[in-house]
């Protein structure tokens, strides 16, 4: 695992200013560093906690931005407990350019989980066992 694409809600179906909770990314990359802690994590909401304010021009430039990193990655995991229009791009983006997408979510019948993931977690615990699996798997095997 080089470097990883934190996708995930930020808006989601919100119709109003706010943002959902964010979290579940400072738990990923602890997840992330603790078993994989070579790895380079991109969080594209990192540096843009106020993006909700963005004019147009600002939100064109840090959205389109990202999605060129998303094809510059090894794998993309994205948080989706809801729908996010965003995060669906960028999980097209990576599946396009070949890149393992990896997906925690309860949502089975979205058609882009379905169909752009190669692997999907229904929560966080279950994606924390499985990097603990592999991480003991590749100690093992030393």
């Amino acid at each position: 695992m080089k470097k990883v694409f934190l996708a995930g809600v930020i808006q989601g179906s919100l119709k109003d200013d706010t943002i959902n909770s964010q979290d579940y990314r400072e738990k990923l990359v602890e997840l992330i560093n603790r078993y994989h802690p070579d790895a380079e994590i991109f969080d594209p909401f990192n540096g843009h906690e106020n993006s909700i304010d963005y004019d147009d021009e600002k939100g064109k430039e840090t959205f389109f931005g990202a999605l060129e990193v998303v094809k510059g990655c090894d794998l993309l995991i994205a948080f989706l407990p809801q729908a996010s229009l965003g995060t669906a791009i960028e999980l097209w983006e990576a599946y396009q350019a070949g890149i393992p997408v990896w997906v925690i979510s309860n949502m089975k019948t979205n058609w882009v989980i379905r169909f752009c993931a190669e692997k999907v977690f229904s929560d966080i615990d279950s994606f924390s066992e499985y990097l603990k699996r592999k991480s003991e798997v590749a100690i093992q095997e030393n």
